[in-house]
């Protein structure tokens, strides 16, 4: 569902690391043009990931008409902890590396005050979010992707390693979780009760379409249907992974015998020593317990 809304007082909020520190300096232009366009303007930034949430939380509380996230998909994730399944819309000023929820509605990328002038308009469109139970009931909201399995790996040995910074270091851990490849027994548990064990390299759960700024391993995916997508990766040999990736790149992999997609409300998702992230976050170990919520987000578009 779409509509206009009045936006008169917004809260922005930045994480100045965002984007290798893009994200301050967007941040500037896109208060500046706001400014402009007649919207008030309370900037915020938080200091731990914590603190973000927290603010987010008493803008919401505290009136504002939209609360404006200036980063990439780690802050968006932070925001949808305060304001799903609120009537707050959130809007986003993207400034980060992967800007996974900016390509998947359109938002502009590199463009501050386009992106400010999205938000003034006021065009909400109402939007699912996947929200993950973990294995001590702690809740955590998600917009894009949930990764588990060969990508989480990667991402769990990324934030080890101290060196190097940026995307290099994610590429150095990319190599060295291939070199250590191996078959990963994962137990999943559908919404009408169908199981599916099997070795996998990866099970990933999309409620839109990309992860990894804009790899379309859920290709199919639509954020408004009250939908998951799944993408199960059977356990492969090097060379056949190998093979398998730029397929991965092109979103023509669904097409490809070792690749399984389905659709649910609510899965649960099992296999030991294994982590979860979404909107590329750590999120928790499994086993996790993921359910779609039909339009949990209010979110500004064009």
């Amino acid at each position: 569902m779409t509509g206009p809304r009045t936006v008169r007082r917004v809260t922005v909020l930045t994480n100045p690391a965002a984007g290798i520190g893009h994200a301050e300096p967007a941040a500037h232009r896109a208060v500046a043009r706001l400014r402009a366009l007649g919207v008030d303007v309370e900037p915020q930034a938080g200091r731990s990931a914590d603190d973000a949430v927290r603010l987010a939380r008493e803008a919401a509380a505290g009136g504002a008409d939209a609360v404006v996230v200036v980063g990439g998909d780690g802050m968006v994730n932070l925001a949808l902890q305060a304001l799903a399944g609120t009537p707050v819309p959130l809007g986003l000023i993207p400034a980060g590396t992967g800007n996974d929820h900016a390509r998947e509605y359109g938002l502009p990328i590199g463009a501050p005050e386009a992106a400010a002038e999205v938000i003034a308009a006021g065009r909400t469109r109402g939007v699912d979010l996947g929200r993950i139970t973990g294995p001590d009931g702690a809740v955590r909201w998600y917009g894009s992707v949930l990764a588990s399995g060969f990508d989480s790996l990667v991402s769990d040995r990324a934030n080890r390693l101290r060196w190097p910074r940026g995307r290099m270091r994610y590429n150095l851990a990319i190599l060295a979780e291939f070199a250590n490849l191996r078959p990963l027994p994962f137990r999943l548990t559908l919404a009408d009760g169908t199981v599916i064990e099997r070795d996998l390299t990866l099970a990933a759960v999309g409620n839109t379409r990309s992860y990894g700024g804009g790899m379309p391993i859920c290709p199919a995916a639509l954020p408004d249907d009250g939908l998951l997508d799944v993408t199960l990766v059977d356990a492969l040999p090097r060379l056949r992974i190998a093979r398998f990736f730029p397929t991965l790149l092109k979103g023509t992999h669904t097409t490809r015998p070792e690749v399984t997609t389905l659709r649910t409300e609510s899965l649960r998702i099992e296999s030991p020593g294994i982590t979860a992230y979404a909107d590329g976050e750590f999120i928790t170990a499994l086993p996790v317990d993921v359910a779609v919520r039909r339009e949990a987000l209010h979110l500004l578009v064009p």
